[in-house]
């Protein structure tokens, strides 16, 4: 073969890549932990994008109009640090030296609002993928609204580096089918195919054609045989920007551990470091100047930090943009500027609906559905949609239009309010659960919108695991979940959430709000819309009363529980303590009690979390610590109602699953019965003949301080 001497810009750009790959190897060995593998495979086609296409400015992360860079492969983080690093981002080499160690800027997975330039937290495999599916949704909705002719400030690429692993993932398929369909042509995946994983080649269970699979998705595929090639990365990269109406992915074959002597291409590379010899051999095989840990030629480094002059351009180039569009669009600019602060119009509540105790019952989902239209009217980018549940969740929003497709003709029969294309608000998402969570988590952290997903509570199951990363990331996005309970009815216990409530309320950093009644599910949205983070309103299927707060306590739902009914004639001898639809069972008690002279309160607890946040003086109002005669209501399980009861307390719950039959029939034979909780609170007081007879013959059995189904 004929030698062929590399260029000038081919010997920088080697060295640049190489730079990149030392880096993260080095790192990974000084933490002696982490993955190396994937980071020096996948250096030259990160590079590629970085240094060629990737819109960013180094010294203002938060610009808006960049393009969204997702490591979703997060266990390779140490490639997304060196590029943070070399490129000009806030981390320094001191802090690279610190990866995977406490305090660090560089933990283990990327986390988003912990190191500079890390637009979501990945790791959980498919996750990060999926979030660029809702990033690139959010840009189509925004460049749709509020791009006028002539004037085009929302102009940006969703770019995601991803593995076999995110591949092989069930929420990966879910977002890929969902991603193609909407044909978001400004999504581009780059596939790091080097065909190894933790346990082994990828020959032992992963051997579909992937781009078949995604060609049957409507994307765009594209084969890189040589993933050291930055022409041939380069090439595809803009081929699939040549495509507006399809999402790309690049499949890019690369060498896990590439350079490595023993490793290369070998699972030992993937999760361990390459040990003290191996790394100094690999430096050797790849003609690295220096074996001292942490060495980077100042000329790679330069290079690299062209990105910063670049971005600065770059964001100037959109400033002066945007300032046209102010001068020609001002009442548009000052709706979008104020969208991308985050922040909410003037009069955004003014048209909040207010029930009364004579108004007929409703169910809460249905007072949502009410609450989260007038909301639409007011804030512009509220926008979502459910895993096909809309006309049972009622989170359609009136007259918002569909989002999809322009390029899909109009379906008269599916379209709402006539609006069409990307601009509709209402977000169809399939039943496709673990995809909406994680979609929605992406257009939160892309901002500018106000996103939300609606599926039934039991099937928060399917998408708990991208509620978990949205709290962890503190994300500004509404989980609304419906049909809370055994409420549910006739669809049986499948369909029948009793560990839930118990499940998210243990998730950190997430808001849980069952409202008791229309006027609570009022607030509860108004908290969501205004809380800086994560919020789950859980509302039921049937319909529950008014409740009446003309004997209400200070508080609200807000403050997580508060005295909604206060007992007549002096200091309460007993505490009701509800959620949701059981309050107005422990208002209905409360009357049964006074009948036997017994006094209770009754407090209503929409949100544990908030509640734990009060100060001591607001809970010991609420929850005096001398009053130990309570009695906790919610139709779930019991778990972590003891916090609440207290040790003398009786706990009514459901610790089982639940049955087929009407709502109403299934709360009585579960013991959630005006009786019952009467019967409870009589027992406490050691009254056990009124309490067997208000109790009755309801089908439950007490057992310690536990009310539960036999």
């Amino acid at each position: 073969m004929e030698f062929v001497p590399q260029t000038q810009n081919q010997r920088l750009e080697d060295l640049a890549i190489n730079s990149i790959r030392m880096l993260s190897a080095d790192g990974v060995q000084n933490a002696n932990s982490g993955h190396p593998g994937m980071p020096m495979g996948a250096a030259a086609m990160a590079y590629t994008l970085w240094k060629r296409f990737l819109k960013h400015n180094p010294h203002n992360p938060t610009w808006f109009d960049r393009d969204r860079f997702i490591l979703s492969a997060g266990h390779g983080s140490m490639l997304i640090y060196s590029l943070l690093h070399l490129t000009g981002y806030d981390l320094s080499l001191d802090d690279i030296k610190a990866f995977r160690q406490w305090g660090s800027k560089t933990p283990g997975h990327p986390e988003r609002g912990h190191t500079p330039g890390v637009e979501v937290a990945t790791g959980p495999l498919g996750q990060g993928f999926s979030n660029g599916v809702g990033m690139a949704m959010a840009e189509a909705w925004l460049a749709a609204n509020y791009n006028k002719p002539g004037h085009t400030v929302v102009d940006h690429y969703t770019y995601a580096i991803c593995g076999d692993g995110c591949l092989m993932e069930g929420i990966t398929q879910e977002a890929a089918s969902l991603a193609g369909h909407l044909q978001l042509g400004k999504l581009i995946v780059l596939y790091d195919q080097n065909r190894i994983t933790l346990a082994g080649a990828t020959d032992l269970c992963f051997t579909e054609d992937v781009a078949m699979r995604f060609q049957a998705y409507g994307w765009q595929t594209i084969h890189v045989e040589d993933g050291n090639s930055v022409e041939a990365v380069a090439a595809a990269i803009a081929e699939a920007k040549a495509d507006a109406t399809r999402p790309s992915i690049l499949l890019v074959k690369t060498h896990i551990g590439f350079g490595s002597p023993k490793k290369q291409d070998s699972f030992s590379s993937h999760g361990s470091p390459l040990g003290e010899d191996e790394l100094a051999a690999t430096k050797v095989n790849l003609g690295w100047g220096s074996t001292e840990k942490f060495w980077l030629p100042e000329e790679a480094v330069n290079h690299l930090r062209e990105a910063v002059a670049d971005g600065a351009a770059a964001q100037a180039a959109w400033t002066a943009k945007l300032d046209a569009y102010r001068a020609a669009f001002p009442a548009e600019a000052k709706e979008f500027e104020m969208l991308i602060a985050g922040g909410l119009p003037e009069g955004w509540n003014s048209e909040l609906p207010k029930w009364s105790p004579s108004d007929k019952a409703i169910a809460t989902r249905v007072a949502g559905g009410e609450v989260l239209n007038a909301l639409a009217k007011k804030i512009p980018n509220i926008v979502g949609g459910s895993a096909d549940l809309n006309p049972s969740t009622n989170t359609a929003l009136k007259g918002g239009g569909d989002f999809q497709s322009p390029n899909t003709p109009a379906n008269a029969a599916g379209a709402v309010g006539g609006v069409w294309g990307y601009a509709g608000r209402n977000m169809a998402f399939g039943v496709r659960e673990h995809a909406m969570g994680a979609a929605v988590n992406g257009m939160a952290a892309h901002g500018g919108l106000l996103p939300f997903s609606a599926t039934f509570f039991v099937f928060s199951d399917y998408m708990k695991p991208a509620v978990r990363l949205g709290a962890l990331m503190g994300l500004k996005a509404v989980y609304v979940f419906t049909h809370d309970s055994i409420g549910v009815g006739e669809d049986g216990p499948t369909h029948e959430p009793i560990e839930h409530l118990a499940a998210v309320r243990s998730i950190p950093g997430l808001t849980v709000l069952r409202p008791s009644d229309a006027n609570e599910t009022t607030e509860a949205w108004s908290f969501a819309v205004q809380h800086n983070g994560p919020s789950t309103i859980v509302l039921s299927r049937q319909n529950v009363p008014h409740l009446d707060h003309s004997r209400s306590g200070a508080g609200n739902l807000t403050n997580g529980a508060y005295i909604l009914s206060e007992a007549e004639g002096g200091t309460p001898d007993v505490i009701l303590i509800g959620t949701g639809s059981e309050v107005g069972l422990c208002v209905k008690a409360q009357e049964k009690l006074a009948t036997y002279g017994v006094k209770a309160r009754v407090v209503s607890m929409p949100s544990m979390d908030l509640f734990e946040k009060q100060d001591a003086a607001y809970r010991e109002s609420v929850l005096p610590k001398a009053l130990k005669k309570r009695v906790t209501v919610e139709a779930g399980s019991t778990f972590g109602w003891d916090r609440w009861s207290g040790d003398e307390g009786i706990r009514i719950g459901i610790d089982t699953y639940g049955a087929s039959a009407p709502g109403d029939v299934i709360f009585a034979k579960f013991g959630f019965t005006v009786g019952n909780v009467a019967g409870a609170a009589l027992r406490l007081m050691g009254r056990t003949e009124d309490a067997a007879k208000e109790s009755g013959s309801t089908e439950t059995a007490f057992a310690g301080p536990t009310l539960h189904h036999a």
